[in-house]
């Protein structure tokens, strides 16, 4: 291990459900005693978004697109230079582009991958898990040997987890367990297999909270909230005051109701931690995460619909199975333990360079980029000490199409409008 606190930078995607199991990790980071800094992509997400509303072309769009992340990710390279970071970690979909990954390879940073993610339904990771020292998965063969295929060895299994200090049972007042509450309940998106297995309980005491549950009429009484997105606090009033929390994995296929697919999702973790009583779908990597003592499954519909009638009457039952599954996460289910795993892995697999000095000074820019930005002063006839602003007001006053810098350094001024501070 290294002789110092370990400085971990914790990239965020712009969104995705990855984004609150980043949050997660870096407290689990800062209570093991880490120096953690998160770059919150999330910030970049609407101003991403509003470049597809521009009235242009469709190949005008994705260069627009490609040069505002290549603003983000100079970003990050830039906390990279300022916090000097022994690990970079990114979570699933974390704007870490290519060559920023190569630099911080060459810089001697560990760089590691969380992904998780169905690597069946999400296929981005052949392009991008051999360009990381390490990739950490929630799914075990083929995926592993699959990894290895396109040179990518270092695989550590690493299943989802709770955060206990946040995921714990809240109190209600009985305003909002009338609200919250019901015999039956679901948080999550409207997956085809979902629309169709929950179709049944729709003259039920049943709620349905979450997105993308629009044109289901049969469901239409049962969608809480029209069906908005709920943040992870309100989450845990719905989970407190429901009865029976279903937990239905999600699967593309109509088909096939129930998928018996592998990994296990972070819902079950979290009501687990909260102390809910859950009804889960069998899946092949949860026996070795709960016993049959600790959480209730199903693997069809039909015996879910049995189960449900069945715990809705025998809550003693649902207590016993509610204790035994919190039990099992405090001990050995908990984010903290997750990242102890992840840095002993690390540590004992690929050790931690000694790079001391090695990264760029803040300063000194990269000498393509020093290039592209030479000939843009040139062209506009800017002195080599001109200031932002300067540029900027010169930029403005061109026409004609911009070339991706000159968009980049546009779309950097219109964020530090919005978010920065001024100097």
């Amino acid at each position: 291990m290294l002789d110092t606190p370990l400085r971990v930078l914790l990239v965020l995607p712009m969104y995705g459900g990855s984004l609150p199991i980043g949050r997660y990790c870096a407290t689990a980071l800062e209570s093991l005693g880490m120096q953690v800094r998160v770059f919150e992509a999330p910030i970049f997400h609407s101003t991403f978004t509003q470049l597809r509303t521009l009235d242009l072309a469709p190949e005008h769009i994705t260069s627009l697109e490609h040069s505002f992340l290549n603003v983000v990710s100079q970003a990050i390279f830039n906390h990279v230079q300022d916090f000097e970071p022994h690990l970079v970690l990114a979570m699933a979909q974390a704007p870490l582009p290519k060559n920023i990954l190569s630099r911080l390879k060459r810089l001697g940073i560990r760089t590691v991958m969380w992904f998780v993610e169905d690597y069946t339904v999400f296929s981005y990771w052949r392009s991008y898990a051999p360009l990381y020292d390490a990739f950490a998965i929630i799914q075990k063969e083929p995926f592993i040997e699959e990894l290895k295929s396109i040179n990518q060895p270092n695989v550590l299994y690493l299943p989802l987890a709770a955060l206990p200090s946040f995921h714990k049972r809240v109190p209600l007042t009985p305003k909002e367990q009338r609200y919250y509450g019901a015999s039956i309940g679901f948080l999550g998106a409207g997956y085809p297999n979902r629309r169709l297995a929950f179709r049944p309980l729709a003259g039920k005491d049943f709620k349905i909270w979450g997105t993308e549950w629009e044109e289901e009429p049969l469901l239409a009484n049962n969608i809480q909230e029209g069906g908005k997105r709920i943040n992870s606090e309100e989450s845990l009033k719905i989970y407190s005051a429901t009865t029976i929390n279903l937990n239905l994995h999600s699967s593309l296929r109509r088909d096939t109701l129930v998928s018996h697919g592998d990994f296990v999702n972070p819902r079950t973790f979290e009501l687990a931690s909260i102390g809910a009583f859950q009804l889960v779908d069998k899946r092949t990597l949860l026996p070795e995460l709960f016993d049959d003592q600790c959480i209730a499954t199903f693997s069809t519909m039909e015996e879910c619909y049995q189960k449900i009638d069945y715990y809705l009457h025998h809550k003693e039952e649902r207590e016993a199975f509610c204790a035994k599954a919190q039990a099992r996460v405090l001990k050995e289910h908990t984010y903290q333990k997750r990242m102890e795993t992840l840095i002993q892995w690390i540590d004992a697999h690929l050790g931690w360079p000694r790079f001391a000095n090695d990264i760029a000074p803040k300063t000194q820019l990269d000498a393509t980029l020093q290039q592209a930005l030479d000939q843009l002063l040139a062209k506009l006839g800017a002195s080599p000490n001109a200031s932002f602003s300067d540029v900027i007001g010169r930029l403005r006053k061109q026409s004609g199409a911009l070339d991706p810098l000159e968009a980049s350094l546009l779309f950097l001024d219109e964020w530090q409008k919005q978010y920065g501070t001024k100097r």
